[in-house]
């Protein structure tokens, strides 16, 4: 399993239009790729930033495969409508990780 997550700072100026088309645009959109079963958004309550509001939209593919074939063909694609869309009102870091899942069995 693969999870790949983006930690996002939003600023306040943008705040709730973010979150609104986020939640409505961005990630069904990433969803509709198919190159992941799950997605899910937390906000980050700890460390609080000292500007803006953290987010962090965590996908789940199946294997990494999956995330590869996000990154060629889908990435940014969609990563480019998000700039256009929020210009510099944002700063986003991406990370992918390995489940170890069943090496802890």
């Amino acid at each position: 399993m693969i999870l790949y997550s983006v930690t996002i700072n939003v600023d306040d100026s943008i705040h709730d239009e973010w979150v609104d088309w986020i939640q409505k645009v961005h990630i069904p959109e990433v969803m509709e790729t198919e190159c992941f079963g799950s997605a899910e958004m937390f906000r980050i309550v700890s460390p609080e930033p000292e500007e803006g509001t953290t987010y962090c939209i965590q996908y789940i593919a199946g294997d990494i495969l999956d995330y590869e074939r996000y990154q060629i063909e889908h990435a940014a694609i969609l990563q480019t409508k998000h700039k256009d869309k929020f210009g510099r009102n944002f700063t986003a870091v991406r990370t992918v990780m390995e489940s170890l899942e069943d090496d802890l069995s």
